[in-house]
């Protein structure tokens, strides 16, 4: 196939109702920029068309029961041609994918309805079937009808299954349930197909941005095509309203409401039921209107959820371990904090300040100097009154964020130097530096991270460790070492805006954190690690590799005695029973999540077992993570007066209280420093 040096693709699918010729002038114009500025421009050939052919083909039927053998085959004419298509300036092939998609919704939508007609039968030996892998397209015509009632009937005896774990109630109260859960389940698989049909246009739209997202993501999984309004309007919602339910939400990749954060103190946090990660399946105002995530907009579900008309809302949510559960909240006023980082003392043999650091948060407008690395400055100086003996900054689930304030909060922990390397398209290195001289603080440091610890939090690891001037616990980081920036695809017209990866960071050694991800100085167990997405998951990730950098620097004057502490503390972990715990559990965890299911009958109580044969690990999970440590967690002075008089922010630090207390990372982090300042005395 000829191979160009442009990025052309899938512009063209956002413009399906336009002439051929206006689709492929603005694919020229992301073409145009994704070549001049992305970090590793590629060239648009065979290699491209296989990657966003097959995705495209997998976001549109994931579970493969809408095309048909024939229907995939006919499409697949387009599998190496793309190329070519884009070199001739021909987009005229994309109306096959949508009139094709639209044949599969109806015939999809015909046979569900009919099968809505006829009753269930749940004492065949029928059988579904699951897989790690995704299955090949070779559903035949005539096995349709078959296969999506035996679909459907397992997700009604699923749905079914979740409501109880009393197996004899349920089977007592069978009848009267799978009336219910036939119900919701035709309703809502209708409701999402009927979703896709409503509009050709917005159909169009759907296929168009999946189409412009998966070509971006060609180059790396961190560039995107993104002007998606319904996103941005529901996400911009989060942070407009004065009536709140408590808790962050936030979008993933397969456009499902997820629950990012649970705000103490709050309605959420309260009902003591919602936690992160919980995926909202449906919600209602409790007035009438009601709506399933799974076929409504999220423009207009997050209308309703944050309308301050709305102050009571209903949610049915989905557990971690699969389970269903409704819960109602209220809304209240929550007040503002002062910023998001917060600090406590811990106390096991000595007096530790703990830092909780969620994000790389900078004021990106410019009004002000307030940022992260300004917040945690102004809590090490209420921590440093109350006498400290040394400082724990957590890092877990960090995604990153400003990489000026990971600068400025790497050159708060030394005294100046290099802190980073980046490298541009052009291979052109800039040694990033801390430029002040002094030190914010300059005692024992130790940093907790784990999988979801991500770009801006790696940088800033990587900095410590390189001048083995903190100790690094817990699991291998994700591993991004890229920066992305927005711009806009046409400078005169700024309606369509891509994500893009300019330029790849590196460590002051040479070394890269791409892929390979910050490995810390001592490991400890963490639960569901080994299900955690990182960067070498992803095809299309940027490669690690090495470079030769001029950046000069000295490690930590008092890093001699950090062999002998990690040493320690790494025996400490052998033998540590809450450890030793986790590591059993994560092998039950690996055996579930990574492992093929095997195939189940379609009767209710074979299901019902496949649903609960994780309730006794769920319930390990729980209570090994809510189990507290022997540190003594309390407020500094500061914090003490502050919320004395302020019955909600006593609320809030309670809660938070409870949670720093069952950190077995921090407690571990406190043996580390005074293992380390036990030495250190020694020889001083």
């Amino acid at each position: 196939m000829r191979k160009i040096f442009l990025c052309l693709l899938l512009f063209s699918f956002s413009l399906f109702g336009q002439n051929g010729a206006k689709t492929c002038e603005i694919l020229n114009k992301i073409n145009t920029l994704m070549q001049r500025e992305h970090y590793h421009p590629k060239p648009i050939d065979d290699s491209l068309s296989v990657f966003v052919f097959d995705t495209f083909m997998d976001r549109l039927d994931i579970n493969r029961n809408i095309f048909t053998k024939d229907e995939y085959k006919k499409l697949s004419k387009h599998r190496l041609q793309l190329d070519n298509y884009i070199t001739d300036n021909d987009c005229t092939f994309l109306k096959e994918f949508v009139s094709t998609y639209k044949t599969a919704l109806e015939r999809k939508k015909a046979i569900i309805e009919k099968i809505q007609k006829i009753p269930f039968d749940y004492t065949t030996n029928d059988s579904v079937k699951f897989s790690k892998k995704n299955f090949p397209f070779d559903l035949n015509e005539a096995d349709i009808e078959r296969n999506y009632k035996k679909r459907l009937r397992f997700d009604i005896l699923e749905d079914i299954s979740k409501t109880s774990t009393n197996l004899d109630s349920l089977k007592q109260n069978f009848t009267a349930l799978e009336t219910l859960s036939r119900k919701k389940i035709f309703e809502t698989t209708l409701c999402k197909i009927n979703g896709l049909l409503e509009s050709k246009e917005d159909m169009e739209t759907s296929l168009s941005n999946d189409f412009l997202d998966i070509f971006c993501n060609y180059y790396d999984p961190h560039s995107n095509y993104f002007p998606l309004e319904t996103k941005t309007s529901f996400m911009s919602s989060l942070s407009t309203n004065n009536l709140s339910l408590g808790m962050d939400l936030s979008i993933n990749e397969k456009d499902e409401i997820v629950v990012k954060e649970v705000i103490p103190g709050g309605p959420a946090a309260k009902s003591k039921k919602i936690e992160k990660d919980d995926i909202i399946v449906k919600a209602s105002n409790g007035k009438g209107i009601e709506y399933w995530v799974s076929c409504a907009s999220l423009e207009t579900i997050g209308e309703m959820i944050f309308s301050d008309g709305n102050k009571n809302i209903e949610f049915t949510i989905r557990k971690k371990n699969g389970s269903l559960l409704d819960v109602a909240l209220k809304k209240q006023i929550m007040k503002a904090t002062d910023n998001n980082v917060t600090s406590f003392i811990a106390e096991k043999g000595v007096r530790v300040g703990y830092i909780s650091l969620p994000s790389f948060y900078s004021d990106f407008d410019g009004n002000n100097v307030h940022g992260c690395a300004d917040d945690v400055a102004k809590e090490i100086v209420k921590l440093q009154k109350d006498n400290i003996d040394g400082l724990v900054i957590d890092l877990q689930d960090n995604g990153g964020g400003s990489m000026e304030e990971a600068i400025k909060l790497a050159g708060m922990f030394i005294d100046y130097g290099p802190v980073s390397v980046l490298s541009d398209n052009k291979n052109k290195q800039t040694i990033l530096k801390d430029q002040n001289r002094g030190s914010v603080y300059n005692g024992p440091l130790v940093l907790l991270i784990n999988g979801n610890s991500a770009s801006a939090s790696e940088f800033f690891a990587a900095a410590m460790q390189d001048y083995s001037r903190a100790f690094v616990v817990g699991a291998t980081s994700l591993g991004k070492a890229s920066m992305q920036v927005i711009l806009p695809v046409d400078d005169k017209n700024q309606q369509d805006f891509a994500k893009v990866t300019i330029q790849k960071f590196y460590r002051i050694t040479g070394d890269s954190n791409q892929i390979k991800g910050i490995i810390p100085d001592v490991p400890m167990p963490v639960l569901f690690d080994s299900i955690v997405e990182r960067e070498k998951n992803y095809k299309t990730a940027l490669p690690y590799d090495q470079i030769v950098t001029k950046a000069k620097f000295q490690k930590y004057y008092a890093s001699e005695y950090n062999d002998q502490v990690i040493a320690q503390s790494r025996d400490r972990i052998k033998t540590n029973a809450r450890c030793l715990e986790m590591e059993k559990i994560n092998n039950e965890i690996n055996v579930i999540y990574n492992n093929t299911r095997p195939s189940v009958r379609l009767t209710f109580v074979d299901v019902y077992k496949e649903i609960h044969d994780i309730d006794v690990l769920w319930k390990k999970v729980k209570q090994i993570t809510s189990k507290p440590t022997e540190c003594k967690i309390m407020n500094t002075s500061y914090e003490k007066d502050k919320i004395q008089f302020d019955a909600l922010l006593k609320e809030i630090n309670s809660y938070k209280i409870k949670d720093v207390q069952s950190n077995p990372y921090l407690e571990e982090a406190v043996g580390i420093i005074k293992d380390y300042n036990k030495l250190k005395k020694a020889t001083d």
